[in-house]
């Protein structure tokens, strides 16, 4: 009921207005000011126009309208902040977890190199022995061939002085003086191994 009376009691207020702007005779100040453009007949004429279209505006719902519209688009505007919000918590997780996997893939890449240093370490090691193992064969293979050189020279003499000491022999057996024979093969024996 109260909804009812208030557009009636603009409407009055209204077209009240130019008598008590007339009664005032334009007084001083905000409403001396407004009560003179109300006796304006144009300017009262086109706020009587304006006020009545806002009547006519409230009546037909265009302020529910308007104040749905505007409870709508601040719903809009909090749900796109809340949006916002979840995709700035979103991306802060997001940012933590790119983080948390860096220091991983550093701290991965440091065990790697550590694990490459210990490797370079123990294959140089086993290089080492390696060489050292194959310097001591070769070193063995080269003794065992002096060695060998040794013992076949050694044995080239024993044949040459063996066959030297038969030559000898035979020439003695072959001559009869066995004495200028023996001091003969003994100095041919010489000769050969000397």
């Amino acid at each position: 009921m109260t909804l009812r009376l208030v557009p009636a009691l603009t409407l009055a207020a209204l077209a009240a207005s130019p008598a008590f702007a007339a009664s005032d005779s334009h007084g001083g100040g905000f409403v001396g000011g407004l009560m003179y453009s109300l006796t304006d007949p144009v300017t009262h004429t086109a706020f009587l126009a304006f006020a009545v279209f806002l009547l006519i505006a409230w009546r037909m719902g265009a302020v529910k309208a308007i104040t749905s519209g505007l409870d709508k688009r601040a719903d809009d505007i909090r749900n796109e902040l809340d949006e916002a919000q979840s995709l700035r918590e979103q991306a802060a997780e997001a940012l933590a977890l790119a983080e948390r996997r860096q220091q991983d893939a550093d701290k991965e890449a440091e065990a790697m190199i550590a694990q490459a240093k210990e490797d370079a370490k123990r294959i140089m090691e086993e290089a080492r022995k390696d060489i050292a193992e194959r310097l001591a064969r070769r070193e063995a293979q080269a003794e065992a061939r002096i060695a060998r050189a040794e013992a076949e020279a050694t044995e080239e003499v024993r044949r040459a002085a063996a066959d030297a000491a038969t030559e000898a022999a035979r020439r003695l057996l072959a001559e009869d003086t066995a004495v200028d024979q023996f001091e003969s093969a003994a100095r041919e024996i010489e000769k050969a191994l000397g």
